[in-house]
């Protein structure tokens, strides 16, 4: 992958090339996961929940939302 200014960067095999990655707003984060924008904003100033910035805005990949519900998802074990 080409980044600019003569320098390559290799992509890992999990990785796709950036004009196939699908962003989501803050609003559309947290439709999704059914919270508040704020609890989103939270997730991403803690890191928990990667994001780019664009202009004032936040845009989240939203393969990086899929991959944090499916490692914060808990399973209750009969009592």
């Amino acid at each position: 992958m080409h980044t600019g200014k003569g320098r390559v960067r290799v992509m890992s095999s999990g990785e796709r090339p950036l004009q196939e990655v699908v962003f989501l707003t803050v609003a559309e984060v947290a439709s999704v996961m059914r919270v508040s924008k704020m609890t989103v904003y939270r997730l991403v100033h803690s890191g928990e929940l990667p994001a780019i910035r664009v202009g004032r805005s936040f845009r989240v990949p939203e393969q990086a939302v899929h991959e944090y519900l499916k490692e914060s998802y808990v399973r209750l074990e009969s009592a």
